[in-house]
Order: C-alpha cells, then sequence, then structure tokens
C-alpha cells in the first residue's frame, strides 16, 4: 500500500501542526522545547478528534475515495489464507475491475468477489478504475454459482464509482450481466456477506451486493448516484455536490437508519488508511461472527430472510 501522501482540505489544520512537530523536533538537540512538543501533540489528538467527528457526508465520500485506502486486494491477503484468484468469465474474457477467488476465512473454505481499483495511473487503467464491464459481473456470476454448489459462503467486496458506462459495455449487455448476478444473487443458498469499503455506487456496486447482511465501513458510501452526478443533473453543475452528497443521505449511518445497512464497521481516527492492520482486524473479526451466525441457518431460511431483507427496502404507504 502507498503511503499517506494526500492531504484532504479538512486535514490540513491537522497537518500543518504536524509539520510544526517535525519542525520542532529537529531542534529539540539545541533546545530544551520538550514540553512545547508534548503540548502541540496533544493539541494535535485534540483537533483530528474533533474533526473527525464532525464530518459532513461529503468529507466521509472524500475518505471513501483516498487514494491510500485499502482496497479488495489488501483485505484478501489480510484477512484470508490460501486465495486463489480465479479469472475469465468462459465468454469473453477477463475483467481487472472485479477479482475473485477461493480462500479460507478461520479455516472456513470461502468465495471472495470484489472490486478492485488501481494505485498510480498504470495500474488504474488495467483495472478500469475500478468500474466493471460485463465480463466482470459474469465472471463474479461463474464465481457465486461454484459457491453455491460446494457449499461456501460468499463475501462480497464493494468498491466502486460505478459499472463502465462505455458503448463497448452496453454492447456486450451491461444490464443484462448485473440484472442477471442480482437474481442469482437473491437465490444463492450459502450465507452472502456484503462489505461497503469504500465507493458504492448505483447498480455498478449492487451487481455484487444483494447479501443477507451488510456491513459499512465509517468512512465509506453507497448510493444510487454519485453526488458530483446527481448535481450535474439537478443543478447543471458539479458545484453542488456537498448539497448533493447531504440531500442522498448516503453514509454508513444513514443507511442503517433506513434498514439498508445492518452493521458499521469503525475506522481509526482519520479513516482505513491512517491504520490499516487495525482495519484488516476489525473486518476479519466481524466476517467470523456474521459468518457464524448465518452458517446456523438452513438454506432454505438464508434464501428467505435475504429477500425479506430487500423486499423490506423502499416500502410506503398510500392514505
Amino acid at each position: 500500500m502507498a503511503s499517506n501522501s494526500v492531504t484532504l482540505d479538512f486535514e490540513k489544520p491537522i497537518v500543518e501542526l504536524e509539520n510544526k512537530i517535525l519542525e520542532m523536533k529537529g531542534l529539540s538537540d539545541t533546545l530544551d522545547i520538550q514540553p512545547q512538543i508534548e503540548e502541540l501533540e496533544g493539541k494535535v489528538e485534540e483537533l483530528r478528534s474533533r474533526i473527525y467527528s464532525e464530518l459532513t457526508r461529503w468529507q466521509r465520500v472524500q475518505i471513501a475515495r483516498h487514494p491510500d485506502r485499502p482496497y479488495t486486494l489488501d483485505y484478501v491477503t489480510q484477512c484470508f489464507d490460501e486465495f486463489i484468484e480465479w479469472h475469465g468469465d468462459r465468454a469473453f474474457g477477463d475483467d481487472p475491475a472485479i477479482v475473485g477467488g477461493t480462500a479460507l476465512l478461520d479455516g472456513t473454505s470461502v468465495m471472495v468477489i470484489g472490486h478492485q481499483k488501481g494505485r498510480d495511473t498504470k495500474s488504474n487503467l488495467y483495472r478500469n478504475f475500478g468500474m466493471p464491464n460485463p465480463e466482470g459481473y459474469r465472471k463474479a456470476y461463474r464465481l457465486m454459482s461454484t459457491a453455491e454448489r460446494f457449499g461456501m459462503p460468499v463475501i462480497c467486496f464493494l468498491d466502486t464509482p460505478g459499472a463502465f458506462p462505455g458503448i463497448e459495455a452496453e454492447e456486450r449487455g451491461q444490464a443484462e450481466a448485473i440484472a442477471r448476478n442480482l437474481v442469482l444473487m437473491a437465490r444463492l443458498r450459502v450465507p452472502v456477506v456484503i462489505v461497503i469499503i469504500g465507493e458504492g455506487a448505483s447498480g455498478g456496486a449492487l451487481g455484487i451486493g444483494v447479501g443477507n447482511r451488510i456491513l459499512m465501513l465509517e468512512n465509506s458510501w453507497y448510493s444510487v448516484i454519485a453526488p458530483e452526478s446527481c448535481s450535474s443533473i439537478l443543478w447543471r453543475s458539479w458545484e453542488y455536490k456537498e448539497q448533493a452528497a447531504e440531500a442522498l443521505r448516503l453514509t454508513a449511518s444513514d443507511l442503517v437508519e433506513v434498514g439498508i445497512v445492518d452493521r458499521i464497521l469503525r475506522e481509526p481516527v482519520g479513516g482505513a488508511h491512517r491504520a490499516p492492520e487495525d482495519m484488516f482486524s476489525t473486518v476479519k473479526q466481524a466476517l467470523v461472527e456474521e459468518l457464524s451466525v448465518l452458517g446456523q441457518l438452513s438454506p432454505t431460511e438464508l434464501v428467505q430472510r435475504r429477500r425479506e431483507k430487500f423486499y423490506a427496502m423502499g416500502v410506503w404507504t398510500e392514505s
């Protein structure tokens, strides 16, 4: 993983104090300024706690997009053992924007699938910036079908700005590929756990997002549309993205409140990229706990509860 090289606008006051502390430490060999350094370090911690406890929805979107944030393969290598990646949809090709394969989670065989972004220009082009083509969703379909055949739980990590909107993707059946996944996931007779680790945009995320339990990292987002796109549609400009983020109510706490997300996974102060090892531990523990509970249900109960969960979304009454 990359080091923390990007500073978000609201983090600048923290960085300024941290830089001042580094300058003072450079002078500590010749000057007795240790008490002043300790005082500043206390102020940094106080400022960091205050800023991250008062984040707006748009600021959480920014953290979810941080280039140093852990991606799917980071969680796979740190939370699972003996991961074997599978490739190809057996129809057109392999899509690096969706990765997946078999692995062991605390000794249990599982099928892991997730969106994958790149860390630099070259890898982002290879991964198509985490925007899957139809063959990516068809690869996921193949992996999930295999998991059901062998009785393996399915774990999906969501982190995409959306399905790839190119003409070639539409020609190869983008909508149909996503729709087939939704139908399959609605009837899988094995436990399905979804973890939203970054961005969860529209059908691009939902295409591998139908599960018995939906977990969401504290600073991730999940919505039918990105704030910028919403702003451009409603106001013909991206300038109102912050207002759009507020109106969309796309954060973890918002979605738990309306019953779309089941559990929030708390992040280290500053985001998952500030202490990735802690985040990996939190995610692994949560997955083990969730599968332990779901493993007690019969295949029929798993399907029924999953369908009931999604049928209950968006319900209204007429007076």
